[in-house]
């Protein structure tokens, strides 16, 4: 069997992002009001991010850096972008590299690649955004064996067929839940296990919205405790039971987060967690 992997927002199949379900459980289920987590930031056409602080969105490098961000929707309302600061550890993942793992379907050397690179950025609006509470940072290292909540507007289906073929990228909210399997230096990862192993609600993220929030439950808050960035599935279809997400680890980038923060306005508020 071929082992592909998808990374977020090329304009190939190599995406990354919202919630894919269940067989066993109606998709309605997995739906919920955009309401539900109003510090949730829409990048043009897709991708995503989240309010960290009044006027910061953390989201993954690479849906912030290939093309200038000039504005984003946070609470449904277009914000102004000032400045978008990608972590000096990124790589983009170069063409030939993605070309040669889709035609042979050897993604060794992307994964080592994508293993590498810090995928993270903050982007700067214009003005503080005062109507939407912003969402806490997890600063723990426990995050394995955790219950994790997975949000995002992507493209969605079922894990026995994996995601609906040609599907839009920009869907319903919905919300899934899973556990986390492993993490290392930079990512925190879990496996979208079949129904009979399944957690209630268990999913994965989908095509089109990398840099959608995990959000683990602490001190009776869900805190952010990663972002998705990309996925390793096994077979010709993404989505299917069996396939794994890789979300960029917080923990792993507080600093490096609030020094860019504070730098560049020290009168903002704590980031949380």
């Amino acid at each position: 069997m071929k082992h592909y992997f998808l990374l977020g927002l090329i304009a190939t199949s190599f995406t990354a992002g919202a919630v894919v379900s269940r067989d066993d459980i109606e998709d309605s289920r997995y739906q919920i009001p955009a309401s539900s987590l109003p510090a949730l930031v829409d990048f043009p056409c897709e991708g995503h991010g989240v309010l960290i602080a009044p006027q910061w969105v953390l989201t993954v490098a690479h849906v912030a850096s290939p093309h200038a961000v000039a504005e984003v929707t946070v609470g449904g309302l277009p914000r102004k972008v000032k400045d978008t600061v990608v972590h000096p550890g990124y790589r983009a993942l170069p063409d030939a590299l993605a070309k040669e793992a889709l035609a042979t379907g050897d993604s060794s050397k992307v994964m080592a690649f994508l293993a590498l690179s810090d995928d993270i950025a903050l982007v700067e609006l214009e003005e503080p955004v005062a109507d939407t509470k912003p969402v806490p940072l997890f600063r723990g290292a426990d995050e394995v064996g955790k219950t994790v909540q997975l949000i995002g507007k992507g493209g969605t289906g079922k894990g026995g067929e994996g995601e609906i073929p040609h599907g839009p990228h920009r869907t319903t909210l919905r919300r899934a839940f899973n556990v986390i399997s492993s993490a290392d230096t930079r990512w925190i990862s879990y496996t979208f296990d079949p129904p009979e192993t399944a957690v209630r609600l268990e999913g994965m993220m989908g095509s089109g919205d990398s840099g959608g929030p995990v959000l683990i439950r602490k001190n009776r808050q869900w805190q952010l405790a990663g972002l998705a960035s990309w996925k390793s599935v096994q077979g010709d279809v993404p989505g299917r039971y069996g396939d794994g997400g890789n979300n960029v680890r917080i923990s792993r980038y507080i600093a490096w987060i609030e020094s860019v923060v504070f730098s560049n306005d020290p009168a903002q508020p704590p980031t949380g967690g």
